[in-house]
C-alpha cells in the first residue's frame, strides 16, 4: 500500500539577479505534467504582507490586506511538484526578475534568498487569483546568479530536508520585494491508505485536518483526502 494524497484543499479564505523586470506573466517554462499518483510529502504556505525581506534583509512590508495560500505536493523520486495557489486582495501587474512572479525561494524567515522554481502566475478577474498544475523538474526560474540560472542543481528533496528553509511568495509591480510572503509548513499525510488504482464512491472518505493545529495560526481550513484500494 502506498499513502498518497489526491487533493490538497485550500487550507483557508484568508488566507534577485541582473535581468530586465519583466511583467512575469509567461507560463513556467519546467514541464507541465499530469498529477503523479503518490507524493513523498506536501507542504503548505500562509503568505501575509507582514513577512516580506527586501533584498537588503530587512522588512518590506508587501500589499496590506493581502493574503495567499500556496499548497505544494511533492513526489522528489520523479522531481514533481503540484500547487494550488490562491491569491486574495492582490491588485496590479506581476513584475520580476525571473520568467514569472510567483515562486518558492530558498531562505530561512527573516531574510532574502534566490527563488528555485518559478509558478505560473495565478490569475482571475476580481479578488480571488488562482493557479493549479504539476511542474517536473529540472527546475529554471530565469535569474542568472554568478553565470548559472538560480534554480540550477536544485532538488525537492531539499525541500522535504529543511522546509522551514524555503519560503513561498509572489510579486506586483507595486510590490517588487513581494505582495505577500510565507515559509513552507509540513503538511502531515498519514493514516490514509490508497493505491495506484481508482478508487470507487464505496472507497471514498474524507478525512479533514485542523489547519490551525497544523499551523499554529489559527486560521480555519483542512486538508481533503481520499482513501481508495489497489
Amino acid at each position: 500500500m502506498r499513502r498518497t494524497p489526491v487533493r490538497l484543499a485550500a487550507l483557508s479564505a484568508v488566507t534577485v539577479g541582473a535581468l530586465a523586470l519583466s511583467g512575469g506573466t509567461a507560463l513556467a517554462q519546467d514541464g507541465q505534467v499530469d498529477e503523479p499518483s503518490s507524493f513523498t510529502s506536501m507542504f503548505t504556505v500562509m503568505a501575509t504582507p507582514d513577512m516580506v525581506i527586501g533584498q537588503n534583509n530587512q522588512p518590506a512590508p508587501g500589499e496590506p490586506g493581502a493574503t495567499g495560500t500556496f499548497d505544494y505536493r511533492i513526489n522528489s523520486d520523479e522531481e514533481v511538484i503540484c500547487y494550488d495557489l490562491r491569491l486574495e486582495g492582490v491588485t496590479g501587474e506581476y513584475q520580476s526578475p525571473a520568467r514569472t512572479a510567483t515562486h518558492i525561494h530558498e531562505a530561512a524567515s527573516g531574510v532574502s534568498g534566490p527563488p528555485r522554481i518559478a509558478f505560473p502566475n495565478p490569475e482571475g478577474d476580481g479578488e480571488v487569483r488562482t493557479s493549479s498544475g504539476c511542474l517536473k523538474g529540472p527546475f529554471t526560474t530565469g535569474v542568472m546568479a554568478n553565470g548559472q540560472d538560480s534554480g540550477t542543481g536544485f532538488s525537492l528533496k531539499q525541500i522535504e530536508a529543511n522546509p522551514s528553509a524555503f519560503f513561498g511568495d509572489t510579486h506586483t509591480a507595486g510590490y517588487t520585494a513581494g505582495t505577500v510572503r510565507g515559509q513552507l509548513t509540513p503538511v502531515p499525510m498519514g493514516g490514509v491508505e490508497t493505491g495506484a488504482g481508482g478508487a470507487d464512491a464505496g472507497d471514498a472518505a474524507p478525512i479533514a485536518l485542523g489547519a490551525a493545529a497544523v499551523l499554529a495560526t489559527g486560521a480555519a481550513g483542512a486538508v481533503a483526502y481520499r482513501r481508495s484500494r489497489a
